[in-house]
């Protein structure tokens, strides 16, 4: 608020919510439907048009391996694109930049982090988790895997399905 930009805090009780209403899918998939709802709702609510995500490129690779591995799918978040009802934009500036060079960034800048904050991933490891740890492991003998992971990453990042 010192910059006189607003923030919103939503509360939802999506773990509840997951107990009764979770369909096949993974916690984690259900919550980012959910969180992805709720931010939507929030956006038309105040009347914007984008909503900017803050996954970097770390987080595609994660999401491309998982897809790869559990889904069968060769597919990763867009870096921008409009969602299905056509109102709303949403666009992931960041998808070029590296985690350690976000990590980096805060801890200069004295910005406050917080871990994995998601009550769910406290008490069992994730599909994420798993898949962090593997790209780390790999890139320790390859220094340029994010590099070709990045190029392997940019077609699928485009928004060719939707004007």
């Amino acid at each position: 608020t010192a910059l006189g930009v607003p923030w919103f805090y939503e509360r939802q009780p999506i773990l509840e919510q997951a107990k009764t209403h979770m369909d096949g899918d993974s916690f984690c998939a259900y919550c980012a439907r959910m969180k992805r709802g709720i931010m939507y709702a929030v956006c038309r609510r105040e009347g914007y048009r984008v909503l900017a995500l803050a996954q970097h490129l770390d987080d595609l690779a994660e999401s491309l391996l998982m897809s790869m591995f559990h889904g069968g799918q060769l597919r990763t978040m867009k870096a921008h694109y409009r969602i299905d009802a056509g109102d709303l934009r949403v666009i992931r500036p960041l998808v070029y930049a590296r985690e350690r060079q976000l990590h980096d960034y805060a801890r200069a800048a004295e910005l406050p982090v917080i871990r994995d904050n998601c009550p769910a991933c406290f008490s069992m490891p994730t599909q994420r988790a798993h898949m962090k740890t593997l790209l780390a492991s790999e890139e320790e003998s390859n220094h340029q895997l994010f590099r070709s992971l990045k190029t392997t990453l940019l077609p699928l990042m485009k928004d060719i399905d939707r004007k």
